[in-house]
C-alpha cells in the first residue's frame, strides 16, 4: 500500500455528461487525517466515480484542511464542514443531499478503494436487478477478513442469552456464489441505487455511530430487494481510526445503537420483563467495555 504523501497530479476539472454508471461517493470523516488523502486519491482515480462528497464532522485535526487542499485540484470533490459532529448517520444523508448520479457509495475514510471496485459493484447490481444494496469483502491490512462484511440480523434477546458471544452473526464466504446474499453488510462500504436510498429515507439519524448501516439494511430488505455481497471484490480497511480518539464515547453509542435496533424490530415481540432485564444487561455491559476501552486507550498513549 502506498502511503506517501507525494501523490500525482488530479484531474483538473473532471468534468462530464452523466451516465447511468456514474456513481456519487459520500465520505463522512472525524479526525481521519492519517487516512483521508489515501482514500480519497483512490475514490477519485475510480472508473465511473463522477462526484465525491467529503462532510466533516468538525474534526480536532487536519482532516478538512488535507481535503480542502485536494478539491482545489479536482472539481469533482466537495467538501463541507460541520459545526459539530453530526453523528454518521445524519452526515450521510447530508451529504446524499449533494449527489444526483443514479448510484450513491458510502465509504468510510479508512477504507482504501481499487480503480475498478466501485465500477464492478454496479455491474453487479446491474446484472441483478433486485440487487438494493451492496457490499464488498473488507479486509485488513494484514488480509485478515473482516467478518462484519457478511452479517445476519442481530438479536438482542440472544446476544445476551448467549453471554455476549457475536459468532452467530458472522455469515461464512459461499464460493459457489459471486454474488451471495446476505442479512447486512458493514457501513464501511455500501452502494445501492440512489433512487431507493431517497425513497427510504437515508440512514436513521436516531442513531449516532454504529448499527445505522444494519437498520438501513433491513429496511431495504423489508422493502422487498436483496443485500449482497460481492465476493469477488475486496477493500483493505484500516478500521478504527476515527473512534480511536474517543472509545468512551464510541463504546456508548454502540450501545446505544444496539438498544435503538432492539427497540425497532425487537421490542414489540418481547415481554416488558424482559425489555427491562434486556436494558439492564446493555447497561452493565456498557459499562464493562467502555472501562476495557478507556484502560486500552490510557496504556497505548
Amino acid at each position: 500500500m502506498n502511503t506517501s504523501r507525494d501523490w500525482p497530479a488530479l484531474g483538473t476539472t473532471g468534468l462530464r455528461d452523466f451516465s447511468a454508471r456514474d456513481i456519487g461517493v459520500v465520505v463522512v470523516t472525524y479526525a481521519s487525517a492519517s487516512t483521508i488523502e489515501a482514500c480519497l486519491f483512490r475514490l477519485l482515480a475510480g472508473r465511473d466515480v463522477a462526484r465525491v462528497v467529503v462532510i466533516d464532522n468538525a474534526s480536532p485535526d487536519d482532516t478538512a484542511a488535507i481535503v480542502e487542499r485536494l478539491a482545489r485540484r479536482d472539481a469533482r470533490l466537495g467538501l463541507v464542514r460541520n459545526p459539530d459532529n453530526r453523528g454518521f448517520a445524519a452526515a450521510c444523508n447530508q451529504g446524499a443531499t449533494a449527489i444526483s448520479q443514479p448510484w450513491v457509495a458510502f465509504v468510510n475514510p479508512d477504507a482504501y478503494v481499487e480503480r475498478d471496485t466501485l465500477s464492478r459493484l454496479v455491474a453487479h447490481a446491474t446484472a441483478r436487478p433486485g440487487a438494493g444494496l451492496l457490499g464488498v469483502e473488507l479486509v485488513s491490512e494484514e488480509g485478515e477478513v473482516d467478518l462484519a462484511s457478511r452479517r445476519a440480523d442481530p438479536s438482542l434477546r440472544e446476544q445476551v442469552a448467549s453471554l455476549g458471544r457475536r459468532d452467530a452473526l458472522y455469515l461464512g464466504h459461499d464460493p459457489a456464489q459471486v454474488v451471495q446474499p446476505v442479512d447486512a453488510v458493514s457501513g464501511a462500504l455500501m452502494l445501492m441505487p440512489l433512487g431507493l436510498f431517497v425513497r427510504l429515507d437515508g440512514f436513521d439519524e436516531g442513531y449516532r455511530l454504529h448499527a445505522e448501516d444494519l437498520d438501513l439494511c433491513r429496511r431495504v430488505r423489508e422493502a422487498g430487494y436483496e443485500v449482497v455481497v460481492a465476493n469477488d471484490l475486496r477493500v483493505t480497511h484500516v478500521r478504527g481510526v476515527s473512534s480511536r480518539s474517543n472509545p468512551v464515547w464510541v463504546e456508548w453509542h454502540k450501545h446505544r445503537g444496539l438498544w435503538r435496533y432492539f427497540r425497532k424490530f425487537e421490542a414489540a415481540e418481547t415481554p416488558g420483563w424482559l425489555q427491562s432485564a434486556l436494558w439492564l444487561a446493555v447497561c452493565g455491559h456498557f459499562v464493562l467495555a467502555a472501562t476495557r476501552a478507556w484502560w486500552r486507550s490510557r496504556r497505548g498513549r
